[in-house]
């Protein structure tokens, strides 16, 4: 919980000399404090009302400082809600709520990393700005001068100490490379912009860690969609299948469906933006009549506040599930790899398998090129949805 308050600092004033008033922000029994500009008299302060006292201005002071702790109230409710204030101690939030409060003029703005950091970020969609916010959060916990920094203060060596602070934090190697990422994509938005010339990321290069096999063998898929579950959990059961049939659809997608066209989904994934066509099969179209929504083609957002929210329920399921099978693992993103590495086995041509998820096809100058035939993923997904649920000729394929 996060409280403020109005404080007479009097730790550095002599006595008959006027003290600073300051608003502090409590979080966890710590306090930050900001200048609200104004110092009176130990005696024109009344602690108990929070009000000035005794003091000819007395009138306009405390109109100014109610408007000002409103401002700071409302503001830090906003940055709670957006998220934006998750695992950040007072000093880091008073920081924070400074920077909104007071940014920098506009010739100076371009000299300050976090000024430049939170316009790029507020230029995303959404869900890219929570992103951004959290690798924002990061920093602003590991860097108490984060607000002061310039970008030729984030070289290498600051870097490597922010990275073995992440470490030490537990943080996976994957999760660290986002932060790197995000901070990669503000120095090279600068130097577009010719704000700056550095550029550390010559020097410290980012690693990925292999991503983890995330794919069922065929006899552990099948064994999902056939098992039997008490009602509450067939329709997460189903929807593992549909998001399978649908090629390995993104939650947030999947629930955003509005329609079917021509036999067809069409849509513009939610992370990349780029359009999808999926022929929606008998399959996928049974389930999808099992949950068919009225304003949505699934029920979900209209059950659920957000996506989220359904998908914490989601995850809950196939806990349960994932446990009842003794699987290492369950969720969503294995339905996708599970669909390629199925349509590997089968032997459907890598350019199909990387067109069908919406990956670029080797060459991504020559895929401008390429009027892709839907029907060779039409074909695709239907050869794997075959196989998977027994339907394919046995003696003219072969096991994945």
């Amino acid at each position: 919980m996060i409280t403020t308050k109005f404080y007479l600092d009097k730790r550095a004033t002599k006595p008959g000399y006027p003290a600073p008033i300051k608003l502090s922000i409590t979080k966890n029994g710590v306090a930050a404090y900001i200048s609200m500009n104004i110092a009176i008299l130990i005696n024109q302060w009344d602690k108990k009302a929070q009000s000035i006292v005794n003091h000819p201005q007395k009138r306009q002071l405390n109109a100014f400082l109610a408007q000002r702790k409103v401002e700071i109230d409302q503001l830090i409710f906003r940055l709670l809600g957006s998220g934006e204030l998750d695992g950040l101690r007072a000093p880091e939030i008073k920081d924070r709520v400074y920077l909104e409060l007071n940014p920098p003029t506009e010739d100076n703005s371009h000299k300050y990393f976090a000024t430049r950091f939170m316009a790029f970020a507020n230029s995303k969609s959404e869900s890219t700005r929570k992103v951004y916010i959290t690798t924002y959060n990061s920093i602003s916990a590991y860097e108490p001068e984060f607000g002061k920094l310039r970008f030729e203060d984030i070289n290498k060596d600051w870097l490597v100490n922010y990275e073995l602070y992440l470490v030490n934090k537990g943080i996976k190697k994957n999760t660290r490379n986002i932060h790197f990422r995000n901070i990669r994509a503000v120095f090279n938005d600068a130097i577009d912009n010719e704000i700056t010339s550095a550029y550390p990321f010559r020097k410290f290069k980012i690693k990925p860690e292999p991503t983890r096999k995330r794919s069922f063998d065929i006899q552990t898929l099948r064994t999902i969609f056939n098992m039997e579950v008490e009602p509450d959990l067939q329709k997460y059961v189903d929807l593992f299948k549909l998001t399978f049939f649908l090629i390995g659809i993104n939650v947030v997608d999947l629930c955003r469906l509005t329609n079917i066209s021509d036999g067809r989904i069409i849509y513009n994934r939610a992370k990349t933006g780029k359009r999808y066509s999926i022929k929606v099969e008998p399959e996928a179209m049974e389930i999808i009549e099992k949950y068919r929504g009225e304003h949505y083609l699934l029920y979900m957002l209209e059950r659920h506040s957000t996506y989220r929210t359904f998908y914490m329920q989601w995850c809950r399921a196939f806990s349960k599930i994932k446990e009842r099978l003794k699987l290492p693992e369950l969720s969503t993103y294995w339905a996708r790899h599970s669909w390629a590495t199925i349509a590997a086995a089968l032997d459907i041509p890598k350019e199909t398998i990387a067109e069908a998820l919406g990956h670029e096809m080797g060459n991504s100058t020559t895929a401008i090129y390429i009027d892709f035939d839907k029907k060779k993923v039409d074909e695709a997904n239907r050869k794997v949805i075959d196989w998977v649920l027994g339907k394919a000729d046995v003696a003219a394929q072969k096991e994945p």
